[in-house]
């Protein structure tokens, strides 16, 4: 048996299900600013096409980026869904006409958002639902009881198998796990970004997957001499220097890096194959543990 891209990242558990720990994060296949369709609507079927092919098992979506645009390509290019393929979606937020991300926390909302994924990705239930509490990429400190219980009771009717939490302190995850089981967190880390270490280092000790969104930086990508030192060194990019320093840092960790080119996606999945070794690793920690002025988000 051929063995695909994404299988050499090796798996780790996500709810019930034993998953690739490269995935695809689909946000970045709506048009500009998360809002419209994209430019090429046959090249965003094609890129999570060739997604599944290379051996993705999680594709990371919401009913929001578009909105619905982008639950409603990966209908089109993959429904009806191969058995092992596990949909993660998120709720608690709404789009307006201008482009904003307003909260929707209120149980309504909720109701309504998971409804509104369950129809446009023509499933009967969802695998996965991230609660994404507010703030812009950084977590702020409030009570996520309410909602969170609001989406218990919608598992408990079977509409969302496995909950999750994103972008949220380690008191608040906290909170959550006191209510209903929590499959995984989705929180803003990277190479550079590193507050999270100890809630990462927690939750392996749980068996809990983390999700690191911005997992090259965002909006703008990583950019670090020392990255890149490392990179030409082992004759790659940098931003597959940057995944696989991610899949080094813990084995809970699983990483749905975006993008709307074939090409970039084949690049991304090839971080899979780079073994870093304790001379590359040590540099590379550097960076997160000094603050190199050189880096920039």
């Amino acid at each position: 048996m051929t063995t695909t891209t994404a299988e050499k990242s090796g798996s780790y558990r996500l709810g019930d299900r034993e998953v690739r720990r490269l995935g695809y994060g689909a946000m970045q296949l709506a048009g500009p600013h998360v809002m419209g369709p994209p430019a090429d609507r046959d090249a965003a079927i094609a890129v999570l096409r060739r997604a599944v092919e290379l051996g993705v098992d999680h594709i990371d979506t919401s009913d929001y980026y578009g909105p619905t645009v982008v639950n409603e390509l990966i209908r089109e290019a993959l429904h009806p869904y191969p058995e092992d393929l596990v949909l993660v979606t998120k709720v608690g937020a709404r789009r307006t006409e201008d482009g904003g991300w307003p909260e929707a926390l209120e149980p309504d909302d909720l109701r309504r958002a998971v409804q509104e994924n369950i129809d446009h990705l023509g499933v009967d239930a969802l695998d996965v639902v991230n609660l994404r509490m507010p703030g812009f990429a950084e977590p702020v400190e409030r009570s996520l009881a309410e909602p969170f219980e609001a989406l218990a009771a919608m598992q408990q009717e079977g509409l969302i198998r496995h909950l999750g939490v994103s972008n949220v302190t380690p008191q608040m995850y906290a909170e959550a796990s006191a209510i209903a089981p929590v499959a995984c967190v989705q929180n803003h880390y990277n190479l550079v970004h590193r507050a999270d270490d100890p809630l990462i280092d927690a939750l392996a000790r749980d068996g809990v997957a983390y999700t690191p969104f911005f997992p090259l930086g965002g909006f703008t990508p990583l950019q670090s001499a020392a990255l890149d030192a490392v990179a030409r060194r082992l004759e790659t990019t940098p931003l597959q220097v940057a995944l696989a320093w991610l899949l080094a840092r813990s084995p809970n960790l699983l990483l749905i890096p975006g993008t709307s080119s074939v090409a970039h996606l084949e690049e991304n999945l090839q971080a899979a194959a780079r073994v870093l070794g304790p001379a590359e690793l040590a540099e590379l920690d550097r960076i997160g543990g000094t603050g190199e002025p050189d880096v920039d988000l």
